[in-house]
């Protein structure tokens, strides 16, 4: 089961890197933009394209290995006064019975998707500069898959006692 561990941390890390590079990518779009828009008078048709694909990109790709860091926001007021056992028990359940068939249904539905465009050519119908949208619902549905797996791996973690949340690091 550590085997499986490390290869989902490694598919985090990898993605996180990936998102890295789309954060670049985005400030150096939105630099672009301001500069040919109010020093040359001259606005760009993708910018706006950009920044919200770089971003929706950069959220998702991200997210499994914020969950992997245990970067997340908790409340903990009610969680903490739990036993530890206990208290990954319940992580346990929620992360492998419920959030990961939801993720997993996200991830078919991102798949597909993604698939339906690229074999449509679809692009962006509202957009001037009408951009492929298959590798962006790609990139989307290969960060939800990801999440997927790193949701199972922590609730797999929980139940085996090997979790890193802020609450073990006390007890």
């Amino acid at each position: 089961m550590t085997r499986l561990f490390a290869i989902v941390d490694g598919i985090s890390l990898v993605l996180s890197r990936i998102a890295d590079g789309v954060a670049i990518v985005l400030v150096t779009s939105m630099i672009f933009e301001v500069v040919a828009r109010y020093i040359f008078s001259a606005p760009t048709i993708w910018a706006f394209d950009i920044s919200y694909m770089c971003t929706g990109t950069l959220f998702i790709l991200g997210a499994a290995y914020a969950l992997r860091e245990d970067a997340h926001v908790r409340i903990d007021f009610l969680a903490e006064k739990l036993p530890p056992r206990l208290r990954r028990g319940i992580e346990g359940v929620v992360f492998f019975f419920l959030l990961m068939p939801i993720f997993a249904g996200l991830s078919w539905f991102a798949i597909n998707r993604a698939l339906r465009a690229w074999t449509t050519a679809e692009v962006e119908m509202v957009s001037p500069w009408a951009p492929l949208m298959w590798p962006f619902y790609s990139l989307l549905a290969l960060g939800l898959v990801a999440l997927t797996l790193q949701v199972a791996v922590q609730g797999l973690r929980a139940f085996v006692g090997q979790t890193r949340s802020s609450f073990d690091l006390e007890a």
